[in-house]
């Protein structure tokens, strides 16, 4: 079971309150790990989402990204940390929170 500490969301707004341009940094960023299909359909990565909460754009992020592609971490977290975003703990805990697919903790302990 996930808990709402797995993930975290990086706002589309800047620590002084100013929206971030161009408003769609969220799909820019999350297409980058995300792949397409036999269908040609565009898949998002389990561990970088867009996500729309309460009428803004934000980038929902799984923690365990930080081991299973440190480098993508490192690229998202310096983009938010560049820009300002606010980076902000994932609380929601309804049908909307997303299930972290990577288990990072027990990835190659059966091999």
């Amino acid at each position: 079971m996930t808990s709402p500490t797995d993930f975290f969301i990086i706002s589309g707004v800047q620590e002084d309150g100013k929206k971030l341009r161009p408003t769609d940094w969220v799909e820019r960023i999350s297409s980058t790990l995300a792949c397409f299909d036999e269908n040609h359909r565009l898949h998002y990565s389990v561990s970088v989402q867009p996500c729309l909460i309460d009428g803004e754009k934000c980038l929902v992020v799984a923690r365990c990204l930080e081991e299973s592609n440190p480098a993508a971490y490192e690229f998202v977290m310096e983009f938010a940390r560049s820009n300002k975003l606010r980076i902000l703990p994932d609380r929601r805990t309804d049908e909307r929170a997303l299930p972290c697919a990577i288990p990072v903790a027990s990835a190659g302990k059966d091999k």
